[in-house]
């Protein structure tokens, strides 16, 4: 199963030549995980989170313009031990036209470590698996 996101840009997310600036997807592809941050921080409370950014990756395909919507698919490559790899498709007018990545990790920040993925948290986040073909 894959989670869907709709993003209608806004005018101050263009740069000079005209298109969304390349620094933005990675504020819309956080925005698109927010349904797996709930599976470990229901209420998203700050005081309560459970999770880091290990990595990011965009790749830009193709240019995207203001006034046109865009649609963020996300789905889960890999369930780790303690992490997970969050794989996000952009797409505008039917067009992919980036695709990106996150390592996230479920973290303890009061250890400053790293801690296993289970039970509840496992099985909902097993919903989004997508074997990698």
């Amino acid at each position: 199963m894959r989670l869907e996101q709709t993003i209608t840009p806004r005018f101050f997310e263009t740069d000079a030549l005209g298109h969304i600036n390349n620094t933005v997807l990675l504020q819309w592809f956080e925005l698109a995980r927010e349904p797996l941050f709930k599976i470990f921080t229901p209420d998203l409370d700050p005081k309560k989170w459970r999770l880091i950014i290990a990595r990011c990756e965009v790749d830009f395909l193709a240019q995207i313009h203001y006034g046109q919507d865009v649609k963020i698919e996300t789905y889960l490559a890999k369930i780790g031990n303690s992490s997970m790899e969050v794989q996000h498709n952009v797409y505008q007018q039917d067009k992919k036209v980036a695709h990106g990545k996150a390592v996230m990790i479920h973290f303890n920040y009061q250890t400053q470590k790293s801690v296993r993925i289970e039970g509840n948290e496992r099985t909902e986040l097993s919903k989004y698996l997508e074997e990698q073909v």
